[in-house]
Parts: structure tokens; sequence; C-alpha cells
């Protein structure tokens, strides 16, 4: 598994979602995630509709996946002015 076909899975199952995925040991990855669809969620439900986009996936060929979910309104690009 690679980061690229994690952001891929991510950015399919989540429409409109944003994801950037990094790791480079092959099972252990942390992911940024900016969707609209988190508006409302609780993290522990953000995370879950991530997860649900790799299905058996986790605990598998992804063994850990460091999560930060946010909703475009929420996510401020790098160089973004204050």
């Amino acid at each position: 598994m690679d980061a690229d076909t994690i952001r891929q899975l991510i950015e399919d199952g989540l429409p409109g979602a944003r994801a950037w995925v990094q790791g480079d040991d092959g099972v252990h990855f942390e992911a940024l995630v900016v969707c609209e669809a988190f508006a409302g969620k609780l993290p522990l439900a953000r995370h879950r509709l991530v997860y649900a986009t790799l299905g058996d996936r986790m605990g598998g060929e992804i063994h850990a996946l460091a999560l930060r979910t946010l909703t475009p309104g929420e996510h401020r690009p790098p160089g973004a002015a204050s």
C-alpha cells in the first residue's frame, strides 16, 4: 500500500474531499482530509467516514492511519493569511 493509493481511495469514497497522505514504510500513514461532509460531525464520526472508504484494508494492508479531519471552513492552507 502506498500514500497515493490511500489518497485516491479516500477522495473516491468521499465526494468533494481533498486528502493529503504521508507514509514511507508501507503500513503506517498520516492523513489530512478536508471534506464538507464533516460539517456538524464529531471527530470520531469524521474518522469513521474516512475508515469506511478504506474498508478491510484498515488493520490489514494499512496497520495505522493517523487522521486530521477538517471541513473546508476549518482548513487554512499553508501560507494563507491570518
